[in-house]
């Protein structure tokens, strides 16, 4: 494979920083408890393939009597280092993810969509705009909300896993932009998620990610994600103890991961996808508050 030539480094990454020394205050949250830190083993879900040899499936919206998904999991206990302190080690176009500290907010609530669009999705164009090489243009298609309780509409997703393919990174250009898709995908295009907590720092499910670069194409399995309209694809990751693991300890709101999907150019293609997961850190003290956050998806051209 082609070897990626140096990129710029982005605005955030010029600093050298001393090695993180968390103040006494960063050692607990608000409730007063530890915020667990440093390396950690934990157990994560990986794919298992379907019994009967099917083409793995999952339904966006489950349909009555029908199981969400064709395929099983397999859970590993992996060694996930903790990247507080060596944050400006890991890039997009090497790793496939990249973390930015201190970025204010105007958007508190989070409650409505309306307004979370208006306020909140400006505030993330332009952080990719200023930190991602080469992008000129940010599409914003979709945001999630999870919560950690039993009414929220979306939980937590403890199973690796990336949320496109290179075919459905196509179609999400030919679905937002049919006018101008042609063009577009003759250039670079690539899908970031904007990931950030809400009620920080977190303490139970922390995000976990991949190295890309220590990830094979042959850990990757596509997954049709059937929605009730059309059909898009995600993919499923199996273990493969090659892969380096890591998490952010103690996110704050002001903290954002970039996790990348799909990139287009080729020379950085082994590292244009980057696995992630929630996990359970056995480490979390008992009590300790429930993780809210939310992932915005983009469409970054140039």
């Amino acid at each position: 494979m082609t070897t990626a030539a140096p990129r710029p480094t982005p605005a955030h990454q010029l600093s050298n920083p001393s090695p993180y020394q968390p103040s006494k205050t960063e050692d607990v949250n608000f409730q007063g408890l530890p915020i667990p830190r440093g390396p950690v083993t934990a157990s994560l879900s990986f794919y298992e393939a379907p019994k009967d040899g099917s083409k793995p499936h999952n339904y966006v919206e489950p349909k009555p009597g029908v199981p969400q998904r064709n395929f099983g999991e397999e859970w590993h206990d992996v060694l996930l280092n903790d990247l507080r302190g060596q944050e400006t080690k890991f890039n997009m176009d090497n790793n496939a993810f990249e973390v930015i500290p201190n970025i204010p907010s105007e958007e508190y609530d989070f409650t409505d969509d309306e307004e979370i669009k208006s306020v909140y999705y400006p505030e993330v164009e332009k952080l990719l705009l200023d930190n991602v090489p080469g992008a000129n243009r940010v599409l914003l298609f979709d945001h999630t909300i999870r919560r950690s309780n039993p009414d929220a509409a979306r939980a937590p997703v403890t199973r690796v896993h990336i949320d496109q393919t290179p075919s459905s990174a196509e179609a999400r250009v030919r679905l937002h932009v049919p006018d101008e898709a042609e063009n577009l995908l003759a250039g670079r295009y690539r899908i970031i998620n904007v990931w950030r907590p809400l009620n920080g720092p977190v303490m139970a499910h922390p995000l976990a990610v991949a190295d890309s670069a220590t990830v094979d194409d042959e850990d990757l399995i596509p997954v049709e994600h059937r929605y009730p309209n059309r059909t898009g694809e995600t993919a499923a990751v199996r273990h493969n103890s090659r892969q380096k693991w890591y998490y952010w300890s103690g996110m704050k709101n002001e903290d954002r991961m970039l996790l990348k999907c799909f990139d287009s150019d080729e020379s950085v293609g082994q590292w244009g996808r980057v696995p992630h997961t929630a996990f359970v850190n056995p480490n979390t003290p008992e009590g300790a508050i429930g993780r809210e956050s939310i992932e915005v998806r983009a469409l970054v051209f140039g």
